[in-house]
């Protein structure tokens, strides 16, 4: 059952989202917008910030925002379906119930509702369903409790070939986008079957909730398939960019300002179940730079608690550095030999295992007690090995007097001059100098392909950090960006008919521009809150902050124009922007040519390059602006 895609635009296009959230936050203008205390994260400063005229919200601090119905959905810890339905209510607006056919809706939104209804169909198999004992007998075994099963909305896949597969026919669902979501697979014949049958299940969510991937862990000894098989990767799930239990850990890790990182579902789930909820899990994969960056929202404070075998401690090490590359304060527990999280918990209890995260060690504690157990510093060789590695990761810190004390204390440890330390620190600090240029250049330059955000967003915005483009590049093309979501047809006509693609340097930019020129030319026209849900969450986060950022379109311009009337004055700011973008291109081509006349081999190549050069020129004097008729 589902509102009509229709019937949801009128309920949003009656709200007014300044209306609906003055009724929980106090605001107050400033500018073109309103700002206060972010209900999502404790803070004394106003960084919580509500577009009037984009009808968008966003969190300077903590980086939540969307739109009407994310606030309530955010701020009410309800559906996406009840914040409608409330919001309906309270407007007066009737909505009625109709089958999901899923006819009009994106195609992102079909695969959120295919999941949704087959996590219904898992979890009633599971509590309810005669064959769903064995599943349940599994999970008493490992001490989950109904309410818990519930709550994470665990499952069970009915053992043999059909089940799903009649299941989704009966509801009218696509079995070829069923099959896009790993749910059913395709044999030799053509023939479709139930891809995780005989296992249990536990749904995979998105940070708001929303079911976007499957894992299912074998349970039969007659079994010979892989102990986990999970989700493939879809438009709604790319594994690497998703911490398993966000949805449910988010508010208690902005609370206590901390989050601990762990390994397996049950792990994670047996932790919440004891009452220690800031916890999130990596699920079978290595932590990767997106899912620091996603956890970085919430904290910048972690613990992590892997297995204390070979495997756990490798990946400890690994996720030491990515954590410090984000800014993070990174500590290590160690659990006793042969436990783990869910194993300790349920022997030792809450306060036990809460103890043992108070004992947790520094980062560099952790390592080096890791070296003497590898009996590393036995040889002079191998330890002067290991002190360089200890060097390393402190050359990624950012903080000068955090860098300072750690050498320090690898001084005092070692029995070591501090100068000499200094020196190994300096190398390490060059090294990592030249390894995030180049992933930099990897990520934002334009020969990058994947059009993958990762974490554009916290680079860009930071200045001095990213050398690949200047900054004026940068600014300018970012404001270009802005005046898109500016909601004037005409603006946003005249920026699609004189700006290309390979115009914009930074995919980020690019990626954005490509959907919005297509939207536009498909729907003539557009609500910046509704165009902004286009993105993944990355990129809606690095849209809000730039269209209603505190920098708002540039003052400087408008000073030096204060002749120019006021309702012509973004016309004209927007046919200056595009001119300087143009010019910027042609700069950058001219000044790569003219390094490459220094560097000849020969006159022929430097004479041809010259002529480029004076061609470029010209058409650079000569850039016209086509106006929209």
């Amino acid at each position: 059952m589902r509102i009509s895609e229709s019937k949801i635009e009128e309920i949003r296009n009656a709200a007014n989202i300044v209306d609906v959230v003055s009724e929980y936050v106090q605001l107050r203008k400033r500018g073109r917008n309103y700002i206060g205390l972010c209900p999502f994260h404790s803070e004394k400063t106003p960084s919580f910030t509500v577009s009037d005229e984009k009808q968008i919200y966003h969190c300077f601090g903590c980086h939540n925002g969307g739109n009407v119905f994310k606030f309530l959905m955010e701020y009410k810890k309800i559906s996406f379906i009840e914040a409608v339905q409330e919001l309906a209510e309270q407007l007066g607006i009737e909505h009625n119930y109709e089958q999901s056919t899923f006819e009009g809706q994106t195609e992102q939104e079909i695969l959120f509702d295919i999941n949704t209804e087959v996590a219904r169909y898992f979890s009633n198999n599971l509590l309810n369903d005669e064959e769903g004992q064995i599943a349940r007998d599994y999970f008493q075994k490992r001490n989950i409790k109904i309410q818990t099963m519930r709550a994470f909305g665990l499952g069970y896949a009915l053992n043999g070939w059909e089940n799903l597969v009649g299941f989704l026919k009966q509801k009218n669902i696509d079995l070829e986008k069923a099959l896009q979501v790993g749910l059913i697979g395709r044999n030799k014949d053509g023939r479709v079957y139930d891809k995780l049958a005989g296992r249990i299940i536990f749904p995979i969510f998105s940070p708001n909730g929303r079911v976007v991937a499957f894992a299912g862990r074998k349970l039969r000894d007659d079994d010979t398939s892989a102990k986990y098989i999970n989700s493939p990767e879809s438009i709604i799930y790319v594994k690497g960019r998703v911490l398993y239990g966000l949805s449910f850990a988010k508010d208690e890790i902005r609370k206590l300002d901390k989050a601990i990182i762990v390994e397996g579902y049950i792990d994670l789930i047996s932790l919440y179940q004891a009452g220690i909820k800031n916890v999130v899990a990596v699920s079978g994969t290595a932590l990767t730079d997106d899912q620091a960056q996603l956890l970085s929202r919430y904290t910048k404070n972690v613990v992590l608690l892997f297995d204390a075998d070979t495997a756990g401690i490798t990946a400890s090490m690994r996720s030491i550095e990515i954590l410090l590359r984000k800014d993070f304060d990174v500590k290590i527990a160690t659990l006793p030999s042969g436990e783990d999280p869910d194993s300790f918990v349920n022997k030792y209890g809450r306060e036990e295992f809460e103890e043992t995260i108070k004992r947790a060690e520094n980062f560099l504690e952790y390592q080096t007690a890791y070296y003497e157990k590898q009996g590393m510093f036995d040889d002079p060789t191998k330890a002067a090995e290991a002190i360089r590695d200890l060097v390393k990761p402190v050359a990624i810190i950012d903080d000068e007097l955090k860098k300072n004390l750690l050498i320090k204390n690898i001084s005092r440890k070692f029995n070591l001059r501090e100068k000499l330390l200094e020196k190994e620190l300096e190398k390490a600090i060059e090294l990592e100098k030249k390894t995030a240029k180049t992933q930099t250049q990897r990520i934002l330059l334009k020969e990058d392909k994947t059009g993958s955000l990762n974490d554009i967003a916290q680079k860009v915005l930071i200045p001095g950090k990213v050398k690949s483009v200047p900054s004026q590049v940068y600014n300018t093309e970012k404001e270009i960006i802005k005046l898109l979501f500016e909601n004037d047809q005409t603006i946003i006509k005249l920026i699609l008919q004189n700006i290309e693609n390979e115009n914009l340097e930074l995919e980020i930019h690019r990626k954005i521009f490509r959907t919005v020129k297509d939207y536009f030319f498909e729907k003539g026209d557009y609500n910046p809150a509704d165009l902004i849900l286009l993105f993944d969450e990355d990129t809606q986060a690095y849209l809000r902050e730039i269209t209603i950022e505190q920098y708002t379109l540039s003052h400087t311009w408008f000073e030096r124009h204060p002749s120019i009337e006021s309702e012509n004055r973004l016309f004209r700011y927007t046919i200056d922007l595009i001119k300087k973008i143009k010019q910027l291109h042609f700069d950058m081509k001219i000044a790569e040519n003219q390094k490459a006349i220094e560097n000849a081999d020969s006159e022929e190549i430097a004479i041809s390059l010259m002529k480029e050069n004076q061609e470029l020129e010209r058409k650079r004097r000569e850039i016209k602006i086509d106006f929209p008729a």
